[in-house]
């Protein structure tokens, strides 16, 4: 039995769970679907292919608990951070600022590599079940403003998060492109007349729902 480096055996096996995904994550980001297989990701995490079938008794299970994982983890953070946000425009603001922020930590690309790596259909469903758990805050916040067509809103400002967070991943810097997204995101949210008559929108800044248009 391997030495354990915790209080309890129950606290001992999270822990080594824990390195198992971590792992198993890596691999998958740097190698693709297929480098991960038990012996791989036991061997990355450090422990002989049997200790790994402890708790993954497949490549399959491998992934589908990345898959869990790699939404599980953002999730939450976007929630605590929309959660302190008052107002729709703020809670949107906050989603992007959240998410480019876990994007600069890498924390998007097991889902991106998920994506792109021809998973069976019930990973693939899965897979697009929890990306759209994880921008449903996000598309009701747009919803709650008003904005005309508010799912086609939602999805065309969803592209500039998706440039935004490629930008990041070019090496520019975090601030400056959470700052010029975040100032585009306002325009796109603020009242048509305001836009119109080239004012700001106050009420777009502290989280008001005037409709546009």
């Amino acid at each position: 039995m391997p030495k354990i480096n915790a209080s309890t055996v129950a606290e001992h096996r999270a822990q080594q769970r824990e390195a198992l995904i971590g792992a198993a994550i890596d691999i998958l980001v740097n190698e693709g679907a297929t480098a991960v297989t038990p012996a791989a990701v036991g061997a990355r995490a450090g422990l002989a292919r049997s200790s790994v079938y402890q708790y993954f008794d497949s490549s399959a299970a491998l992934l589908a608990t990345i898959t869990e994982e790699a939404f599980r983890r953002s999730n939450e953070a976007l929630a605590a951070a929309m959660a302190e946000a008052s107002g729709p425009v703020a809670r949107v603001e906050a989603f992007f600022r959240e998410s480019l922020r876990l994007g600069a930590e890498g924390a998007h690309r097991p889902a991106a590599a998920l994506m792109s790596a021809g998973l069976p259909p019930a990973c693939q469903e899965r897979l697009m079940e929890l990306h759209l758990e994880q921008v449903e805050p996000f598309r009701a916040a747009v919803r709650e403003i008003g904005s005309p067509d508010p799912a086609l809103t939602a999805d065309l400002i969803a592209g500039m998060l998706h440039t935004a967070l490629a930008a990041v991943d070019r090496g520019t810097p975090l601030d400056t492109v959470t700052e010029r997204t975040l100032a585009l995101v306002r325009r796109c949210l603020s009242p048509a007349d305001s836009t119109v008559r080239g004012t700001p929108s106050g009420g777009a800044r502290a989280g008001g729902t005037t409709p546009v248009g």
